[in-house]
């Protein structure tokens, strides 16, 4: 039986129907082939959503939002284009630069892609890049969003498993995502130098950096301010993204581009990005029903249990079966999907929760990067006007760096629980 259902929400899936409904229906097959009462999903519907916690999911985002209405995506873009654009391959330095300042204000990998993608693009475009790379580039860097803090994913994960605070999920993103980054940038180096790719050949001046850094100083300051209110203990996660959209709509106002219209238009935009993530969590939650009366969690401990001897094969299990989960699944259902399963055969292998979080984020997000179904790769050819086939060929180099950085991540637990066990021990 677990099989079948896993294979009948496989085909709704590739089918084209969206996540949240493909698990509605799987939720009411379970409940009718197992006898449960159907009045119970709306019940498990709403408690699936009832967590003050996910209220930092739209504040998270609505305060991306209105750092974006305030003009501070450009900014980043020549900030980055006056520090490493004299670098060989310099706008993909860019690119891949641009995304890792941006993950602090969004932690969304859609965010980005949708929201620097396009400048970006344009950008290596009009420089001389192939278009076909510049894309690749962008898919690439945009999976950098959720593992650098904050990220919604991190925020989804806590909530699910309930035994890590959000603000140590946030501090265990830090050392992944920028070793992401730069392993990214040492391959964008690689290939410039290989194939010749145009650059500035002059430096920028101390001057032009300076001035650059003052435009962005505002999206600069904003995740500082974020990790610091939780680090310090002044804020919960949750009042702290409060305090984001605060100083968002500050910023927004000196900089004169909020008005009445864009804030309204802000907060219906970011109630939408909001509504579907909240759908599908609602969905998951009723799933979990399903997925506790067969007895799947159960199932894969025992099958682990017998053919997966050590710490090392379990995790190398994990990385295989996420990373495939990844390229048909979003992260938020295959979070809130996975984490029962796994996460209790991980205790039975002693792998600490932090560990165990950011190695599923870092799995899903390389999962949307993977041909043939990548969900990253749909998204950037739409907004970059790219063929599918040429955003197959370009982002293998750039999977494979990424996945390289999750065996590290995987297999050096330090590498993600160094900062939170130091600064939140």
């Amino acid at each position: 039986m677990m099989v079948l259902l896993l294979v009948l929400f496989l085909i709704i899936i590739l089918i084209g129907t969206p996540v949240g409904f493909a698990m509605g229906t799987l939720t009411n097959i379970s409940f009718s082939f197992l006898g449960g009462d159907q009045s119970m999903i709306a019940q498990k519907l709403f408690s699936g959503i009832d967590t003050y916690t996910y209220v930092c999911i739209l504040l998270f985002i609505l305060a991306t939002d209105l750092m974006s209405v305030g003009g501070i995506t450009s900014a980043i873009v020549n900030f980055c284009e006056k520090l490493v654009g004299h670098i060989k391959g310099g706008l993909a330095h860019v690119n891949v630069l641009a995304s890792m300042l941006f993950a602090g204000l969004s932690g969304s990998a859609i965010a980005d892609a949708s929201g620097l993608g396009p400048v970006e693009i344009q950008l290596m475009t009009d420089g001389g890049y192939d278009r076909d790379f510049s894309a690749s580039v962008t898919a690439a860097s945009a999976i950098i969003g959720p593992i650098i803090p904050p990220s919604n994913i991190m925020i989804i994960f806590s909530g699910c498993i309930g035994t890590v605070s959000v603000g140590k999920m946030f501090l265990a993103g830090a050392i992944p995502g920028v070793f992401l980054g730069i392993a990214y940038m040492a391959i964008c180096y690689f290939m410039a130098v290989r194939y010749h790719m145009p650059y500035r050949k002059k430096r920028s001046s101390a001057k032009e950096i300076l001035r650059s850094l003052v435009d962005t100083l505002p999206a600069l300051l904003l995740p500082i301010i974020i990790m610091g209110s939780i680090i310090s203990g002044i804020c919960t996660a949750t009042e702290s993204s409060a305090l984001a959209v605060a100083y968002a709509m500050i910023v927004s106002l000196l900089k004169r581009r909020l008005t009445w219209k864009t804030f309204k238009e802000s907060c219906i935009r970011s109630a939408k990005a909001t509504a579907n993530v909240l759908f599908i969590i609602a969905a998951s939650t009723a799933m979990g029903w399903a997925i506790t009366t067969l007895q799947i969690a159960q199932t894969l401990a025992a099958f682990c249990l017998e053919f997966i001897t050590s710490k090392f094969m379990f995790l190398l299990f994990m990385n295989i079966l996420l990373l495939i989960l990844g390229m048909v699944l979003d992260a938020t259902p295959a979070i809130l999907l996975m984490v029962p399963i796994l996460w209790p055969v991980a205790q039975v292998y002693n792998i600490s929760d932090i560990q165990f979080g950011i190695i599923m984020c870092l799995n899903l997000m390389i999962g949307n990067l993977t041909p043939p179904v990548g969900m990253m790769l749909f998204v950037i050819s739409n907004v970059g006007k790219v063929k599918l086939s040429a955003l197959y060929r370009g982002i293998l180099p750039f999977v494979g760096v990424a996945v390289a950085v999750l065996l590290i991540v995987t297999y050096v637990p330090e590498v993600s629980t160094f900062i939170p066990n130091l600064l939140m021990p």
